[in-house]
């Protein structure tokens, strides 16, 4: 059983949440979200708001800060097989509870099918708070190039800073 062991990115005036499902091992080397270099997630958040991403977790932070982005998981501990999302079993949701308090959250996202499915099945029970799917950011996720990723993560830009 692994255990979730990066904190949920957030601040006080976090508008936006993005849930992955569960860190690769790459990113529970680094400590931070999106590790692994063939994600596409720093990438795309570039793109999406035409800025060069650091690619230092301090760096990282500054730039979600700046556009009031908040980042977590929706799994607290689970099974898997590397980062192969189409293994994980045993799951045990993370409780988003205390970002949802502690900011002013306004919309959530998740990023993947297995985040969006564990999303509504563990977390929106207790919460009530839709979450829009938006596709995975992953490498494998190859029918999904970058310009297509685009066309549909840049709904998360509208209304942020």
């Amino acid at each position: 059983m692994l255990i979730h062991s990066i904190d949920p990115f957030f601040t006080s005036s976090s508008r936006v949440l993005i849930l992955g499902s569960f860190p690769s091992p790459d990113s529970r080397a680094m400590g931070f979200f999106y590790g692994n270099k063939q994600n596409r997630f720093w990438p795309l958040l570039g793109m999406i708001f035409s800025e060069d991403v650091p690619s230092d977790v301090e760096g990282r932070k500054a730039f979600l800060s700046s556009h009031s982005i908040a980042l977590w998981d929706v799994i607290r501990s689970c099974e898997i097989e590397g980062s192969d999302d189409s293994t994980i079993r045993e799951v045990k949701p993370n409780d988003i509870s205390s970002i949802l308090s502690r900011s002013k959250i306004e919309r959530i996202y998740t990023n993947g099918g297995k985040a969006s499915s564990l999303y509504r099945k563990l977390i929106y029970p207790k919460t009530h708070v839709e979450a829009v799917a938006l596709p995975s950011t992953s490498a494998r996720n190859a029918s999904w190039n970058i310009d297509r990723l685009y066309s549909v993560w840049s709904v998360i830009r509208p209304g942020l800073t």
